[in-house]
């Protein structure tokens, strides 16, 4: 009988798969159920993030006064 290297490997993974989970081996040593790690979610927002989020028209403002300050200078460079 020939053996393929599914074989092979199917024989590397079988101690893998025969090992049981680790809450049934918690239960079998009497161990209490493992705690879920709870997340805090917190996202700290950084200085632009807040102040885009209260002021949401001031990204236009800003652009609008570059645009304005780009074209005066502009036009005072070719005068």
């Amino acid at each position: 009988m020939k053996l393929g290297w599914h074989s092979i490997y199917l024989v590397g993974i079988t101690p893998f798969l025969l090992n049981m989970g680790e809450a049934k081996r918690r239960k079998d040593l009497g161990l209490p159920p493992r705690k879920k790690r709870i997340k805090k979610d917190e996202n700290k927002a950084g200085f632009i993030s807040n102040l885009s989020a209260k002021y949401p028209f001031l990204p236009f403002i800003l652009g609008g006064v570059l645009l304005t300050v780009l074209i005066v200078d502009l036009v005072n460079y070719y005068k």
